[in-house]
């Protein structure tokens, strides 16, 4: 299944979903994002959203952008960001402060290397947990990405694409469940 495929799935009230993933694949629909960072977020949006028709389909869409090493880092976002997610989700929440001052004592290694630049990493990480609804690690992650001085709109086009993704994928599967 392509990503043209999935378009295809959805149905016709979510018509603008169509029109905003062919936008936010792309630099003019992504400003201040190159080809590899749009491929590493996308696929990265795509995992934490859960639907492997998507996956599968961006995971294509950029085969031929993103090495190995690259594609394996947006792999390596979702899941660290899927732990990290829920447990400082969990932190926040829970409102007492105690908790905070312990230490997290989960293994994060792949933030030291992530077979990708640094930023493009952070980036990633931010789209899936805006996915995730973690507050926290978004506040977190913007506040490096904006230490590394990139700029709001690069931000911006990278939680553009975690919106656009996640709506996609939640909408063709609801879609195919209908059938």
């Amino acid at each position: 299944m392509n990503l043209n495929d999935i378009k295809a799935t959805l149905p016709d009230y979510a018509k603008d979903l169509r029109l905003n993933l062919d936008s936010v694949l792309s630099e003019s629909g992504a400003p201040g994002l190159n080809p590899k960072q749009i491929g590493i977020i996308a696929m990265a949006s795509a995992i934490a959203s859960r639907h492997a028709p998507l996956t599968s389909a961006i995971t294509a869409q950029f085969a031929d952008t993103l090495s190995e090493a690259e594609a394996n880092a947006a792999r390596a976002a979702a899941a660290i960001m899927g732990m990290n997610n829920i447990y400082y989700r969990f932190n926040h929440l829970v409102g007492d402060e105690e908790y905070g001052k312990l230490r997290a004592s989960l293994r994060m290694n792949v933030m030291a290397n992530p077979g990708c630049e640094k930023v493009d990493f952070e980036l990633a990480s931010l789209a899936v947990s805006a996915i995730n609804g973690c507050g926290l690690c978004l506040e977190s992650h913007e506040k490096t990405l904006r230490k590394h001085e990139v700029p709001v709109l690069t931000i911006q086009s990278a939680a553009r694409i975690a919106a656009v993704i996640h709506a996609v994928a939640v909408t063709s599967e609801q879609a195919e469940a209908a059938a």
